[in-house]
């Protein structure tokens, strides 16, 4: 489930994966197979979601790339002629696949909801994406755009609950909830209410969840973001994305610095930096923790809207013991340096590590996120429950 991008897609039957082996356990998912098509029907070349799978490409040019001829082309009579493969990359993987559609049925609602003509990709060969991605980003393709088709009070509105990454899939009794549409209060006794922050439009990436970063505090210390990440210009760069998809937050070179120096300046005198645990894992800065426990600086986030999030110790700290020739105790901060401002697209990205604990809202008609901090395991029982 993966909010930084727009596209459905599944594994079809025969299905090859480069550069996939470890990348999942396939006996955690109920279905790991490939898929064989029996009632799916192939998309057409002319067709709006041909067009927008292909980066808005006329239909007369996918219509020529689908071999239909001039005449038919001319008088738009191309309807035989199925959508061209199309190419799909994500940050750490890609896939070639095919458009069809079929009926989609989410059996987990009351009642069971039914998509008529679910337009989804079939893929044959994939890099390092081995399961496939529901694309919950804000194109056309994305499930809860076609959801917003037939019922849009459950299209506009989703929200998930991450638990924790706690590496230790024994530990993890309870999955994380994903919630299509809005659930009643009485089910929300006891818990707080969500901060917004409004969507920022980027004109260059329609389909992120861009929001603005106005500063971070550590400790008592705010230091102001750079405006490329409290906004998006007319060139679609800038913004911070809020993208589920994404493991680590990341922040640009210069202010990345500012913050990890703010961080260690306060952590530095306690604690002995592990150099080499940083050239092994890239994360930095990281510390030895002999002393016992970890005493280190809260941090905030401040968003526009003057919404801000006070992030749980374990989403920007990871603490583990190093398998060197000695164990010892480490805590690493979660941040990571995302390269320099002036590149192009998005400024920042707040990843699925400091989403942790957090219900996560996406309120499409008010064009907000939303976050509140919850028990998320807890909250998959309370909302089966009713």
């Amino acid at each position: 489930m993966d909010t930084g991008s727009d596209v459905v897609w599944l594994p079809c039957h025969p299905f090859d994966c480069i550069l996939c082996e470890g990348k999942y356990n396939p006996t955690t998912i109920p279905n790991p197979n490939p898929i064989n098509l029996t009632t799916a029907t192939p998309v057409t070349c002319k067709s709006r979601a041909c067009s927008a799978v292909h980066h808005s490409l006329p239909s007369s040019d996918l219509c020529t790339i689908a071999k239909c001829p001039l005449e038919d082309i001319e008088i738009s009579d191309c309807n035989k002629y199925t959508c061209p493969p199309f190419y799909y990359a994500y940050g750490d993987g890609s896939f070639i696949g095919k458009l069809y559609c079929d009926e989609l049925s989410i059996p987990m609602s009351s009642p069971t909801l039914i998509l008529n003509n679910f337009t989804f990709g079939c893929a044959h060969s994939a890099l390092g994406e081995p399961i496939g991605v529901a694309g919950f980003g804000r194109g056309t393709l994305s499930l809860p755009a076609q959801l917003a088709n037939n019922s849009p009070e459950i299209g506009n509105y989703f929200s998930y609950c991450l638990v924790s990454h706690s590496f230790d899939t024994p530990r993890v009794h309870r999955p994380s909830p994903l919630i299509l549409g809005r659930y009643t209060m009485d089910e929300k006794i006891g818990y707080t209410d969500y901060g917004y922050t409004p969507m920022l439009e980027n004109p260059k990436h329609p389909y992120f969840y861009c929001v603005g970063l106005e500063g971070v505090s550590i400790g008592k210390t705010r230091i102001p973001a750079p405006a490329s990440l409290r906004r998006v210009d007319g060139r679609g760069n800038g913004g911070m994305v809020v993208d589920s998809g994404t493991t680590f937050t990341m922040l640009p070179l210069r202010f990345y610095e500012t913050v990890v120096k703010e961080f260690d300046k306060r952590v530095g005198p306690v604690y002995k930096r592990a150099n080499r645990v940083e050239e092994r894992t890239g994360l930095s800065p990281c510390y030895y923790l002999d002393k016992g426990g970890s005493n280190v600086p809260q941090l905030l986030l401040h968003f526009g809207g003057n919404s801000s999030v006070v992030m749980p110790k374990r989403n920007y700290f990871y603490e583990f013991l190093d398998d060197g020739k000695v164990k010892r105790k480490v805590g690493c901060v979660m941040l990571m340096n995302g390269g320099d401002e002036e590149e192009s697209g998005p400024s920042g990205i707040l990843g699925n590590y400091f989403q942790q604990g957090f219900e996560v809202v996406y309120d499409l008609e008010k064009k907000r996120v939303g976050f509140a901090k919850r028990k998320c395991a807890s909250l998959w029982d309370n909302l089966n429950q009713h």
